[in-house]
């Protein structure tokens, strides 16, 4: 089902105000692993975004997420909004679990963390990650982020991390992304 631009707007501007994910997406009690969806079409719908399947791109932009719970890596699941056997490819989506969220879009728009996380059914808000419970600290690209996370735009060989830790405790920044060679 194809949402007019109007409709995508609307629904962003309503998570990004409300700070937490669009509905449906309720893991805000749940911790990690978080699985991905089968409901493609419908997560994909959440999170504004369409199935662009056998389109032709005139987006191609890769950005990293890295999460940790403390020390311990929270896996990003591959093929969130993307399933080859049904021919399904959201505009945002993952192909395997290193962590890379892949725009590709047959028109060039702004796709948000938020987007991704609505598509994948967990809640992200300025201050949780899921279920994880503690303090939240964003980096993007290096530096702190302060606000919302989940406007924080997709860029190609951008690096988000999201660090939940006890409060009080200093989190470690993320290592800089070893992005692989086809992606340079």
């Amino acid at each position: 089902m194809r949402r007019s631009p109007a409709a995508v707007a609307a629904a962003v501007l309503v998570a990004l105000l409300s700070g937490c994910s669009a509905p449906g997406a309720d893991t805000s009690s749940v911790e990690p692993p978080w699985p991905r969806p089968t409901d493609l079409a419908h997560r994909a719908d959440e999170a504004g975004l369409e199935n662009v399947w056998g389109e032709r791109l005139a987006e191609h932009v890769h950005t990293h997420l890295t999460i940790t719970n403390g020390d311990t890596p929270v896996v990003v699941p591959g093929n969130i909004g993307h399933a080859k056997a049904q021919r399904f490819a959201a505009q945002l989506h993952t192909h395997d679990t290193s962590g890379i969220l892949h725009v590709e879009s047959p028109t060039r728009q702004t796709f948000t963390l938020g987007q991704f996380f609505d598509e994948w059914g967990v809640s992200l808000g300025p201050a949780h990650v899921g279920g994880l419970h503690g303090e939240l600290t964003i980096w993007v690209d290096g530096k702190r982020f302060f606000g919302n996370p989940r406007s924080i735009e997709l860029t190609n060989r951008g690096e988000i991390g999201l660090a939940v830790t006890t409060i009080g405790e200093v989190p470690q920044r993320p290592a800089p992304f070893d992005w692989p060679p086809q992606y340079h």
